[in-house]
């Protein structure tokens, strides 16, 4: 599965944008979708994610402000940002989760990332 990450770019404090990230290749082997971000000097975290229960989950730091959201007809995931700050500064990484089936009743767990895309809030 390749994963391609747009919208990124420079925005003013309180400002909204929208991520999006294409997936290519086995998407019908994608079951959990997710958004991470890393900031200067700081791991990656997982900020929002759709599990395989189609439950949106987030972090204290962006709920209510971001929105998760998917378009399995475009094999496209979405993020959705408004009222941002300059915490929000970091590069934005999209993620999935497969299962591919193999031989049998075997599986394989695999998981995938973008190649980020960098969103800078001026104050």
């Amino acid at each position: 599965v390749q994963l391609q990450a747009s919208g990124g770019g420079l925005v003013q404090a309180g400002g909204s944008l929208r991520l999006s990230c294409v997936a290519s290749g086995s998407t019908s082997s994608i079951t959990g979708i997710g958004w991470y971000r890393q900031a200067p000097g700081k791991q990656r975290e997982l900020i929002a994610e759709i599990n395989a229960n189609s439950m949106p989950r987030y972090a204290a730091s962006v709920k209510g402000r971001f929105t998760i959201s998917r378009d399995n007809d475009k094999n496209t995931m979405y993020l959705q940002m408004n009222s941002l700050n300059s915490d929000d500064t970091a590069v934005y990484y999209c993620h999935v989760d497969c299962v591919f089936k193999l031989k049998g009743w075997d599986i394989e767990r695999r998981d995938f990332w973008g190649m980020g895309t960098q969103v800078t809030v001026s104050s």
